[in-house]
């Protein structure tokens, strides 16, 4: 099977931030009835060709799930612990105003909460980061209340804004595992990141009852073969997403952080930044399934030598695509603040689809992602009305 041809994006934008010099980008892939969307994450050393790697994807994670909406990314090189940096987050939504306006609806990504974006929205006079979508809605009003409802709705493990894209990385994970006989009692797992999405994974799967055995964040990775005790670790967090280490039990193993990654389980999910398995680190990975929670965690030699060896892994566009698809299906109605309605409708799609993928791959087949890449689908959907 040949690997699916990468054509160019719709668009790229680059701004400059004439204060500090943080240079950031727009990334249009693709547009579907003139719209498309993806979050803006901030982090030291983001590269255009990074964001538009990201974009690539968010086409399609729109397609899998058929969304009626293109694929896009922001990006900005800058520290996000940096005191400034709300300021600068500030100035590029600013500056991306006429897009943000009419065809780009954003959302937190990694160094971007949603709290945060939609403070910046708020700063702006645009309300919302689904502002694009919003405005398209024959009231706005009720439209951006339905939607602020669903993201703050209370579910198990914290606001379902915040938890949805982690449930489904979770449900991805134990699809996954069921495929290949494993049931979710018999299913080992180590997350890679604690933030909005990995803390979100690993407490799902803690609560269906599989064994997380290893947690990493940037201050390193905790151990236990016996099982972590999820919930209590993920209390220590601060707001960047690091675990107490003084909370930690002494019987937990205190490890490098680069030890999560060769870490003896059935499943790895990358949950942090791009590119954390290369070339370079991927001979030490020692699980049976890797299951993409980041956005592009995996570099393409990495993921062919994993293929390689046996090791299916799950791509990021179907894995992590719970969020992007939940806050579509919170714009048109189709769920609203009952979390139970949007892990049911969820649970459905994540299971159905990697089920599907997993259980008829063979490593001749080549990596999964090729079977799964629909981005260059032509896509005429109805109408987009936003309720």
């Amino acid at each position: 099977m040949a690997t699916p041809r990468r054509r160019s994006p719709y668009l790229r934008m680059e701004w400059i931030d004439a204060e500090t010099g943080a240079v950031g980008w727009l990334v249009v892939d693709s547009l579907v009835q003139g719209m498309a969307t993806g979050g803006t994450r901030m982090r030291a050393g983001c590269t255009v060709d990074e964001v538009a790697d990201l974009a690539y994807g968010m086409s399609n994670k729109t397609a899998a799930f058929d969304l009626p909406v293109g694929g896009a990314k922001g990006g900005i090189d800058f520290d996000p612990k940096d005191p400034r940096a709300v300021d600068v987050l500030t100035r590029f939504c600013d500056a991306m105003r006429p897009y943000l306006d009419r065809h780009w609806v954003t959302a937190e990504d990694l160094g971007v909460t949603q709290d945060l974006i939609d403070t910046v929205f708020a700063r702006l006079g645009m309300a919302q980061s689904y502002h694009a979508a919003i405005a398209r809605s024959d009231d706005p009003a009720a439209t951006t209340a339905r939607v602020m409802a669903g993201l703050h709705a209370h579910a198990p493990g914290g606001a379902l804004g915040d938890v949805i894209g982690g449930f489904g990385v979770a449900r991805a994970v134990l699809a996954a595992a069921r495929a290949t006989g494993r049931s979710p009692r018999e299913t080992t797992v180590a997350v890679q990141g604690v933030g909005t999405m990995g803390g979100g994974t690993a407490f799902y799967l803690h609560q269906a009852g599989s064994r997380v055995v290893a947690l990493a964040d940037a201050a390193g990775t905790l151990y236990d073969p016996e099982g972590l005790d999820v919930p209590a670790l993920l209390d220590t967090r601060n707001r960047f997403g690091e675990m107490d280490r003084d909370q930690v039990p002494a019987s937990v193993q205190r490890l490098p952080r680069e030890a999560l990654l060769s870490t003896t389980c059935d499943v790895l999910v990358p949950a942090a930044v791009s590119y954390a398995i290369t070339a370079d680190n991927c001979a030490a990975i020692d699980a049976a399934i890797v299951v993409e929670a980041a956005n592009a965690p995996t570099t393409i030699d990495a993921e062919l030598d994993l293929t390689a060896r046996g090791i299916a892994v799950v791509p990021d566009f179907i894995a992590n695509a719970g969020a992007v698809a939940w806050a579509w299906w919170l714009l048109l109605g189709w769920v609203g603040d009952d979390y139970r309605d949007s892990f049911s409708l969820l649970d459905a799609q994540m299971t159905s689809k990697v089920t599907a993928l997993v259980a008829g791959w063979r490593p001749s087949d080549g990596p999964i992602r090729w079977a799964a890449d629909v981005s260059a689908t032509v896509r005429n959907p109805e109408p987009l009305v936003v309720p």
